[in-house]
């Protein structure tokens, strides 16, 4: 893409940002994971403005336990559950900004909020290493995990632990949750509910850096033919006919992570029919039907595109944000992960 094309599709989700600073889906709430990817998109093209009144909004919805709800609607919680992926972006989002701007100042300002939602993931984290994916409006933990989920925290926490380490405030605590971690997403499939129709599911390992190298390589190679349609992109679930420009730009990215740039190129690619004419971008298409399905065209598929063009052409010193998520060992079994009976989809 052109760095003007870049500007106007980051131009496209500040113009839908709300006056209190969140940055909405099409229906009209906003959550803190996809908040989060729109403000890095936005920084990318060097908005600065909506992108700090998007970390205020975030420093000022938190709750006590470092938690947001699930859905905010004018600022009010509509879903009180506090999902562990949503606050660790938070910190993926604080480092590219440091990244990108070079602003110390900022990210010591936002690290107290950085600091409580990492500790509240950390708190959701089981004996094995897998971390459920919500505390519900209750208090109670959740009985499960989620693969995509835990893959986004993995991220998360390398981030903060990087984020720690350059503001003289470092987090063994975190480091040693996110080793845990990422063992058990590279080695323990079992520790995960079963949405392997989801396309993500497929992926969000290798992009959230737990599985890289041989093990990536194989894993790509196992699914490529169920999710990706040549010409279109790929798909959000594996039985229907239904590409969606989001997945396919993660897809780029975890391409991009582990030096695959020839087909993380095709990708980015072939995901334009999606363009719009004013730089948005529509969520999917649905090729049997011929049809935009859902018709809206979304700002988390806009900040999609927009990070896959940085990480693809390097237009900022963040564009190395997914690939630098990798790299770390994830052969580091514990008491309680069972290593010895489990299998590995890795």
């Amino acid at each position: 893409m052109r760095w003007e094309q870049v500007v106007q599709t980051a131009r496209s989700i500040a113009a839908l940002q709300e006056p209190d600073g969140g940055v909405p889906w099409p229906e009209g709430h906003v959550d803190a994971w996809n908040h989060v990817e729109c403000l890095m998109a936005m920084s990318v093209a060097g908005l600065t403005e909506p992108v700090r009144r998007g970390y205020d909004w975030l420093a000022r919805t938190q709750r006590a336990d470092g938690s947001w709800p699930m859905k905010l609607v004018g600022g009010r919680a509509a879903e009180h559950g506090g999902e562990s992926n949503h606050a660790a972006y938070v910190a993926v989002g604080v480092w590219h900004e440091l990244l990108v701007t070079g602003d110390a100042g900022f990210a010591r300002g936002m690290w107290p909020v950085v600091r409580a939602a990492l500790d509240f993931v950390v708190g959701l984290q089981t004996t094995r290493g897998e971390i459920v994916w919500e505390r519900t409006a209750s208090g109670e933990p959740a009985g499960y995990a989620l693969l995509t989920g835990c893959a986004s925290i993995h991220q998360g926490l390398r981030c903060g632990v990087l984020l720690g380490e350059r503001l003289g405030d470092p987090q063994p605590d975190w480091e040693l949750a996110a080793d845990r971690l990422g063992h058990v997403l590279a080695a323990h499939p079992e520790a995960f509910a079963d949405k392997s129709r989801f396309s993500m599911d497929w992926y969000y390992p290798i992009l959230g850096g737990a599985v890289r190298g041989a093990a990536a390589r194989a894993r790509l190679a196992e699914e490529w033919d169920t999710f990706v349609v040549p010409g279109l992109g790929i798909r959000c679930v594996s039985d229907q006919p239904w590409v969606t420009g989001a997945e396919s730009c993660e897809l780029v990215l975890a391409l991009d992570a582990v030096g695959d740039r020839e087909r993380a190129l095709r990708l980015f690619a072939d995901m334009q029919h999606l363009r719009h004419e004013d730089g948005s971008y529509w969520t999917g298409w649905q090729f049997v039907n011929g049809r935009h399905f859902p018709h809206e065209r979304s700002a988390y598929t806009a900040a999609a595109v927009v990070l896959a063009a940085d990480a693809l052409d390097g237009h900022t010193p963040a564009g190395g944000v997914f690939r630098d998520a990798g790299g770390y060992a994830t052969d580091r079994p514990t008491a309680g992960c069972g290593c010895s009976h489990a299998g590995s989809r890795a």
